[in-house]
């Protein structure tokens, strides 16, 4: 992977709900895992900010968006089948 490659996700989570916890952990991981030291992630509580998550969109939490490198991909859920998650990312080709 390029060094020059730097991930940049959004994930809207719903305050420290179950699913909500679960999608930050599976995230964190996997950033970790594959992405060590290329990444930022903002969180977005949904129950903080409502207003921001009508604007971008969202209806459903938790949402992952991954903004760059293009192109925009959305996942929604717990995060929590890995592989599903990296093929859903576009990281099968940064391994």
């Amino acid at each position: 992977m390029s060094a020059a490659v730097c991930f940049k996700f959004r994930l809207y989570v719903a305050g420290n709900t179950p699913n909500s916890e679960q999608a930050k952990r599976n995230l964190g991981a996997l950033c970790r895992a594959h992405l060590p030291g290329c990444y930022k992630i903002e969180l977005v509580d949904v129950l903080r900010n409502p207003e921001r998550a009508l604007a971008d969109g969202i209806f459903m939490t938790p949402t992952l968006i991954k903004f760059a490198p293009s192109p925009v991909r959305m996942i929604v859920g717990t995060l929590a089948n890995s592989e599903s998650l990296i093929e859903g990312l576009g990281l099968v080709a940064v391994k």
